[in-house]
């Protein structure tokens, strides 16, 4: 049988989420694949997942790769006709997250490259953490995930046009891939998504957001939410990200406001905080990208 859906998903260091988001797929299901990029995890996880789910493709990477680039080398090794990127701290949950809802939205119009579920989070009452995006201002970089925090009342419950797809959970065509690139390895963590958003858009797709599959998030499991890894990376990336997608006057207005006004913000807060490691990765993530 051909392949239909590769499912690709990164593990570093986190054998126990990646194992409990293998144990939500349909591994029976012979139209799909399933396809683990170990970032050169500190342990030998690879072969764990191996031995455990011999009918998944594990691939073992020597070096951690980032996000786009732990994707990539999924993506080369993918068959399927749609790929679907899943965070390795997701679930799919049977009654609620069948994702052949995703390959019918990509099915319905040939304009539609990359679409996403609903997310929710996977903890408490389960929050929507996603019900598609609201477009990014071109200076403060601010925007908004919509429904983000708020119970599931079915009020998101209607398809729609969104301009970017959230990087916990979205498939794509192979095709729109083959026009548009492979996702850019210049973030290594976070911002990977939004840019990759761009690329399909500038490659002439849209990308939806379609409610009738759910995907359950536990979020930043890897890196923490406060930590000097994450905090480093979305200070040194922001300012990436305007670099490779905001044009004329824009661009340097959003420089001043991201590298003085938001940075020394973020400075003074960690700092009253006594977090001098994320004030420090602050500064280090401003220095970096003047250092490009």
């Amino acid at each position: 049988m051909d392949i239909a859906l590769s499912i690709i998903t990164i593990n570093y260091n986190g054998l126990a989420d990646t194992c409990a988001l293998i144990d939500s797929i349909p591994l029976n299901d012979d139209s799909l694949e399933v396809i683990v990029v170990d970032n050169a995890s500190k342990a030998d996880e690879a072969t764990t997942i191996q031995q455990r789910y011999p009918q998944v493709r594990v691939i073992k990477s020597d070096k951690n790769l980032g996000f786009a680039g732990g994707n990539n080398l999924g993506i080369k090794a993918a068959h399927g006709k749609y790929l679907f990127f899943l965070n390795n701290d997701t679930l799919l949950r049977p009654q609620t997250s069948d994702f052949r809802h995703l390959i019918s939205r990509l099915g319905a119009d040939e304009k539609i490259g990359a679409v996403c579920p609903k997310i929710r989070f996977a903890w408490g009452s389960n929050p929507i953490q996603f019900a598609g995006y609201t477009p990014l201002s071109p200076i403060t970089m601010r925007n908004r995930a919509i429904g983000f925090g708020e119970e599931d009342n079915g009020q998101y419950d209607k398809a729609h046009p969104t301009p970017y797809a959230h990087g916990a959970a979205m498939m794509v065509k192979r095709e729109v891939i083959e026009k548009a690139g492979l996702m850019p390895e210049c973030y290594f963590l976070y911002y990977e998504e939004l840019d990759w958003s761009m690329m399909i858009r500038c490659a002439g797709y849209e990308i939806w957001y379609e409610p009738t599959c759910t995907v359950y998030h536990k979020e930043s499991q890897a890196t923490g939410q406060n930590s000097p890894l994450r905090t480093y990376y979305i200070t040194r990336n922001r300012l990436l990200f305007v670099k490779r997608n905001i044009q004329g006057l824009d661009k340097y207005l959003s420089y001043f406001y991201l590298a003085t006004i938001v940075a020394t913000k973020d400075i003074l807060k960690f700092t009253a905080q006594r977090r001098s490691d994320l004030a420090q990765a602050v500064v280090r993530g401003v220095y970096n990208f003047t250092k490009k």
